[in-house]
């Protein structure tokens, strides 16, 4: 274990939190949702029902160094968790890209990073979960203990319980990080070259990619290093993602490496002006998904700032999803995506079941290796809403991918349990949440409530 925290005071705090969370649960009547300050979700919702705080469980228990198991709560942000991993010469085996998403957010959902064709989604790089479920208890899962929550809680959004502790797998890293970018014109070979180079696992620590457009594809691969001969520095003026085409060769520091997509998420901070260089001058405290999200929800909820858009802009439908394809597939599904709905950038980051568990509720086939396409923007429409969102549902479908659920779907409530396994769902709800005190996951994710 660690010397730094103190691991005893950190446990009674959290003991104290958990009966008081409890309590209030228990004594709400009907419907409850999770009242946090950050959210990675990006499907507007219309939530009514009372919320129980849980901002207060944002800690480290502790670290052992020698399992390589960190012990936290479950509404840490992986700013706060890579933080004090750092102090140890670790980091969690996958860190979701912004500094703002929650480990607990990434477990009930689908995290993903560049290390997750190592060590597959985040949920993977997960011993045991500690939930507070809907019918008022809270219950500790893993591998062999109540087993079906442990493999049923990714991808169920709050709606079997909320993760209040978690123990998650750590990595050794360095200090620095060495980034290698190669140019592709052809998918076909830029998938295949991504297969190949997943096999040697050994050898490289990260591996993801950036579609500029069907002639113009980089993979990313970098490694861990004890040196670096000059270091890079994308958290100000200069712009990480646009570096990929100036630079074959480039170093970070571990820290900066970990969050080079968070200063300009990605690189959607452009509908923000703030890659306008005399902007982001004067914007450098603010440079974060934090800030943008926080910008972004704000214009979501305000019907003046909706109209004042609409007086100056297009009407345009908003296409901002994460898919996984498995990797025979990728090309047609670029090929797709590139004459059906022309977004660019398009992040790809590849990922393959790191254990042989079956997660009931976001299947995935063992020993494919999948390719995330990650395509955030928006589309200028004359179309009903929905129209290129329902096209890429029907493609992943056709194609034999998965969708995330984190943002605006359509699907039909039939469709949608053929697709998320209602089976398996409604055993898991009618155990965990019999008397419906959470939304079920289609109310949540497609009827946004």
């Amino acid at each position: 274990m660690d010397n730094n925290i103190d691991s005893g005071a950190a446990y009674m705090h959290f003991a104290d939190k958990k009966k008081k969370l409890l309590s209030e649960f228990n004594s709400i009547q009907g419907e409850v949702a999770i009242g946090k300050q950050t959210s990675n979700l990006f499907r507007p919702r219309n939530i009514k029902t009372k919320k129980i705080n849980v901002r207060n469980f944002n800690k480290v228990l502790s670290i052992d160094t020698v399992s390589m198991i960190a012990d936290v709560e479950g509404m840490i942000t992986y700013e706060d968790l890579v933080n004090e991993t750092l102090k140890y010469g670790f980091m969690p085996a996958v860190v979701p890209q912004l500094k703002s998403i929650t480990i607990g957010g990434a477990v009930s959902g689908l995290g993903i990073e560049a290390s997750s064709f190592k060590y597959g989604l985040v949920h993977e790089t997960v011993e045991e979960l500690e939930v507070l479920t809907g019918k008022g208890d809270i219950t500790v899962c893993n591998a062999k203990k109540n087993q079906d929550l442990f493999s049923g809680f990714p991808n169920s959004y709050g709606t079997l319980g909320y993760v209040l502790r978690l123990k998650v797998r750590l990595v050794k890293v360095k200090s620095f990080v060495k980034i290698m970018h190669k140019k592709f014109s052809d998918p076909e070979k830029y998938f295949k070259e991504i297969e190949r180079l997943c096999r040697q696992k050994e050898d490289i620590n990260f591996i993801d990619g950036t579609v500029f457009s069907i002639s113009e594809m980089y993979i990313t691969t970098a490694e861990f290093v004890d040196a670096a001969p000059f270091l890079s520095d994308y958290m100000y003026m200069k712009i990480y993602y646009k570096s990929i085409r100036e630079k074959q060769v480039d170093y970070l520091t571990v820290k900066d490496y970990i969050w080079r997509w968070d200063t300009d998420w990605f690189w959607c901070s452009r509908n923000f002006g703030v890659q306008n260089p005399a902007i982001r001058l004067f914007a450098g405290p603010f440079l974060n998904s934090k800030t943008y999200w926080k910008i972004m929800n704000f214009a979501n909820k305000s019907k003046t700032m909706k109209k004042a858009v609409s007086l100056f802009k297009p009407r345009t439908e908003s296409v901002i999803q994460d898919v996984e394809i498995p990797v025979n597939n990728a090309p047609g599904f670029l090929k797709f995506f590139n004459s059906e709905i022309r977004i660019t950038p398009i992040w790809v980051c590849p990922t393959k079941l790191y254990k042989n568990v079956k997660y009931d509720l976001y299947e995935m086939d063992q020993g494919v290796l999948y390719i995330n396409f990650g395509f955030w923007d928006g589309v200028i429409t004359t179309e009903e809403d929905g129209y290129y969102n329902k096209k890429i549902e029907l493609m992943v479908e056709k194609l034999k991918g998965k969708k995330s659920l984190y943002s605006t779907s359509y699907y039909t409530e039939k469709k949608f349990w053929e697709l998320y396994n209602k089976k398996a769902y409604d055993t898991l709800k009618k155990k965990y949440d019999p008397k419906g005190k959470l939304k079920n996951l289609y109310e949540k994710a497609v009827l946004r409530k």
